[in-house]
């Protein structure tokens, strides 16, 4: 491995540590820097911005983590209600593992362009899962009349939005199990024939 990669990997995992340790809250390049035992300076010739380090980082734990074979289940099932289940099973156990980077991108998104742009291409991957979900069941013919593709398509996405997830488990008390088999259910009755 280059110096240059592997300097850049020190400060990807210092930022994953650092993200995941403090909920994605108040971690600055500075912190990130001296976690990964370099100067400030070293930071930015890798990472223009934090934003551009949040959105690296995004990238390099679905990497770490392995989603494109997390993911496989969900892509491979058989039917639409197997989709269904398998995407919202995957999610419901991926977003704790990815939460502090995800609240990072969340929290700067609002007065930071760039983080805004790498929130909204994560949310943007994470809805072609759902319009993936939803077009199976679709063309297995149990999408519910009521729906047409896009608007049940929204509304999946909104459901396991971030945000409702963060109400569920960490407001409400929810176990990662009952958070995925109770989206389970009030999907399947929500958009099945």
């Amino acid at each position: 491995m280059s110096s240059d990669v592997e300097t850049r990997t020190r400060i990807l995992e210092a930022a994953v540590r650092l993200l995941e340790a403090q909920r994605g809250r108040s971690v600055r390049m500075g912190d990130i820097a001296r976690a990964a035992g370099l100067s400030r300076q070293a930071v930015y010739l890798h990472f223009a911005s934090r934003a551009e380090l949040l959105a690296a980082t995004t990238l390099y734990v679905d990497k770490r983590l392995g989603l494109e074979q997390r993911l496989a289940p969900s892509r491979a099932a058989g039917s639409g209600t197997g989709r269904l289940d398998a995407y919202i099973e995957f999610w419901g156990n991926y977003l704790p593992e990815i939460y502090g980077v995800a609240r990072a991108l969340l929290d700067a998104q609002a007065n930071d362009a760039a983080a805004a742009a790498a929130w909204n291409e994560r949310m943007q991957a994470m809805r072609d899962g759902c319009r993936a979900a939803i077009a199976a069941l679709e063309s297995d013919g149990r999408l519910a009349k009521r729906w047409s593709t896009e608007e049940a398509t929204d509304f999946l996405w909104t459901m396991l939005s971030v945000r409702n997830w963060e109400q569920l488990t960490q407001a409400c008390g929810w176990s990662t199990g009952q958070y995925i088999r109770r989206m389970q259910a009030v999907a399947r009755r929500t958009f099945q024939e």
